[in-house]
Formats: structure tokens, C-alpha cells, sequence
């Protein structure tokens, strides 16, 4: 059995461009936020960039603010100008084009507000925007219209309205806290929304959307884990796109949150040159498991405005699912979905396995290319089960 904590897969890459820095500090989340590269004289101290990055980060800031910590900056490959954790976070000048099928709010969740930042676009659940800061920026961010600081938007949460919506909506069972980043909040202000909201009745279910423990995993600290084990049930959905991503620290933090009962799903965005091959899939999903994490959706990426130069075709993420599929445990197999453009929800896209299907038999096809027969539910016939019920009154 391969034992997580010595698997070598998982590697710290700590200090790393912060030598100097003692231990303690370096596990200091606040300290980690503090010392965020957020600037381009912070940048050019560290690496050398491109000319498209240079102009990226120059461009940058009036669309989505440029944040990195540390702990990831460290996974950067500074010979590589196509390294898949550089391409996530650091601006490219391609950001300042908006290709003509590419939206401000690709998802639609502006249009389904009943109250400013709730979105209650699914009958039985809403998702609750509760900041509109992450510790790092992801370059092809869904809600970047609204996150970080610089856009033309603002997100303008009415707590109170929001919270009375909810009181008062006895279809909503669902709760997911995203924003921004809900765990870049304190311990206590979280406590505070959690609390609100197990108090009505009808809501069975929190969940928990963020980042931050593949950007900051020193936030996930025992006091973190011991405040939410108190709210079960409870769950949270982390972001990791590439294996690399998975470190050491980031391992040991998803295992606290394992360890105080709280099941994490990954949702992963599908991205070219940074995880549209079925190798980095297929580690990624492996290690993720190892992490006691399960891969729980594929996104296509979203058409966020500047995004075209990290989108792939459709048939990428087909190829992936096609790969995994038979050919690793079924736990390890994301579903690969389509946020519908303009506010559709979630649409499953799955390799063609149904071969042909009339009102007799389901022709199937297998992840080895084999076909199988399916039949359609044959009807007892009357005369027949009249004659099996004449046979029981015999027996009685």
C-alpha cells in the first residue's frame, strides 16, 4: 500500500525564492498574504518574464488584480514560459482581447439574483457570494468581473436581504459559499455566515467552494477544521488543475479537513497547455485520491472575457473522460460538464457509448470498443400470469 505521507509525488517547495525566511512565518498564513507577489517590480525581482507577460501584468490591472503567495509562486517553472502553474496566474497580453463569443458573466448569474449576491439559479440550492477577495487570482476566472478589486464591477452582497431570502425560500436545501475565496475570511466571520445559516431549518446542506487550500494551505489550520467540524453536514469543493499543484503542504491540509469528517470534492477547469493531456489528468485525479479528494467535475472553461488563449475544444475534454474512463477506478473519474453560456447550469458531456437504441435493446459500446446488447424490459404476458395464479391457488 502506498503510504501518502512518504510518497514522493508529494514535495515541499518550501522556502524556496523566500531563503531567509524562518519556519514559523513560512507557515503563517497571514504572513504568506502579506508577502504576496502582486506587483511587476515584485515580479521582474523574482523572475524574468516574457514580453507577453510584461504586458499582461502592465494590462492587468484594470480587468483582474495579479496575487500570487509564496507557497505557489514556488511551483513556477522559471525556465518554462508555458509551465502549467504560470500560465494560471500570471497575465498574458492575450487577457486584453475579447474574442466575439466571450461574456463578462458567461454563467448568467447576474440575471438570476433575486437578492445582490445570491444566485438561485438551480430549484433547490443557491450559491452565496460572501467576498469578492482570493488569496491568489486564477487569469481565467469565472467572476472576474466582480473579484478582486479592479473591474468596472463590484459585488454588493445585502447580507441581511440575503439571509431573509433563504428564511423565507423553503425549497433551498443547498447552500454554497463561494465568492472570492469564503476561506480567506476569519475564523469567526465564517463562523458567523456558517452558524446563520444551519439555523434554518430547511437548509440541510453547506458547502464550501475554494481555492485556498491549493494556494494557501496554511490556512487550513486545526482551529479552521475544529469551527467547521462543528457544522456537518458540511463539504468542500477545492480547484486543482495540475498535479504539481499537489503538494506536501497542500496534501497535509486536505487531510485535516478529511480528518475533522469533511468530504472535498475537486473541480478542475479543463485548460490548454496546462492540464489538456490525459497524463496530467490522469495524475492529477490519482494524486487527488491519495489526498482523500474526489474528482468531482471537469469544467470546460468558461468564455470569461480574455480566456481564449487557455480554452480547448470540447473534444479535448471528451478525449480525457474517454481515457479515464475503464482505464482507472471509477473514483477517479470527474464529470465533464458545460456551464451553459448565459445562465444553462451545468450540462454532463460523456463520450458516445450508447451505439444505437430503439424500443427493444440498448447497443453499447465499452471502454475497449466492444459492443454489448442491452434488451428492453420484456411484459409478462396476461395469459401467462393468469396461468401462474391458478397454479398458486392449487398450492394454497
Amino acid at each position: 500500500m502506498v503510504d501518502p505521507n512518504t510518497d514522493t509525488s508529494f514535495q515541499s517547495h518550501a522556502p524556496g525564492l523566500w531563503p531567509d525566511t524562518p519556519t514559523d512565518q513560512w507557515n503563517d498564513y497571514k504572513w504568506q498574504l502579506k508577502n504576496r507577489v502582486s506587483t511587476l517590480s515584485d515580479l521582474e525581482s523574482r523572475m524574468e518574464l516574457t514580453d507577453e507577460e510584461r504586458a499582461g501584468v502592465l494590462l492587468a490591472g484594470n480587468k483582474l488584480a495579479m496575487s500570487i503567495t509564496p507557497h505557489f509562486f514556488n511551483l513556477i517553472d522559471q525556465d518554462d514560459p508555458n509551465c502549467p502553474i504560470r500560465r494560471q496566474v500570471i497575465p498574458r497580453l492575450e487577457e486584453a482581447w475579447t474574442a466575439p463569443e466571450e461574456l463578462a458573466d458567461p454563467c448568467g448569474e447576474d440575471s438570476h439574483m433575486p437578492v445582490p449576491g445570491l444566485v438561485h439559479r438551480y430549484p433547490d440550492r443557491v450559491l452565496f457570494l460572501v467576498t469578492d477577495r482570493c488569496a491568489s487570482y486564477c487569469r481565467y476566472c469565472t467572476r472576474s468581473r466582480v473579484v478582486s478589486g479592479v473591474g468596472e464591477q463590484r459585488l454588493e452582497t445585502q447580507w441581511e436581504a440575503a439571509f431573509e431570502y433563504l428564511e423565507k425560500t423553503p425549497q433551498v436545501r443547498d447552500v454554497l459559499l463561494s465568492g472570492g475565496d469564503p476561506l480567506l475570511l476569519s475564523d469567526s466571520k465564517l463562523e458567523k455566515i456558517i452558524s446563520r445559516l444551519r439555523a434554518i431549518p430547511h437548509i440541510q446542506f453547506i458547502r464550501i467552494g475554494s481555492r485556498i487550500p491549493i494556494f494557501l494551505p496554511q490556512r487550513i489550520t486545526p482551529d479552521l477544521c475544529s469551527m467547521l467540524k462543528k457544522y456537518h453536514p458540511l463539504f468542500i469543493s477545492i480547484h486543482s488543475n495540475h498535479p504539481k499543484e499537489l503538494t506536501s503542504e497542500v496534501r497535509d491540509a486536505l487531510g485535516r479537513l478529511a480528518d475533522a469528517g469533511i468530504p472535498i470534492g475537486n473541480q478542475s477547469v479543463l485548460l490548454k497547455d496546462v492540464n489538456d493531456s490525459v497524463e496530467a489528468q490522469k495524475d492529477l485525479v490519482h494524486k487527488l485520491l491519495m489526498c482523500r479528494a474526489r474528482p468531482y467535475y471537469l469544467y470546460q472553461c468558461d468564455l470569461i472575457s480574455g480566456s481564449s488563449h487557455l480554452r480547448t475544444s470540447v473534444s479535448v475534454g471528451l478525449e480525457v473522460i474517454e481515457a479515464l474512463r475503464g482505464h482507472t477506478t471509477g473514483y477517479a473519474v470527474p464529470q465533464f460538464v458545460i456551464d451553459g453560456p448565459g445562465g444553462g447550469g451545468k450540462i454532463p458531456l460523456n463520450p458516445d457509448y450508447v451505439v444505437h437504441r430503439d424500443h427493444e435493446r440498448v447497443v453499447l459500446r465499452n471502454y475497449e470498443g466492444e459492443t454489448f446488447e442491452y434488451p428492453e424490459p420484456t411484459p409478462a404476458p396476461a395469459s401467462e400470469l393468469d396461468a401462474l395464479k391458478e397454479q398458486s391457488s392449487c398450492c394454497s
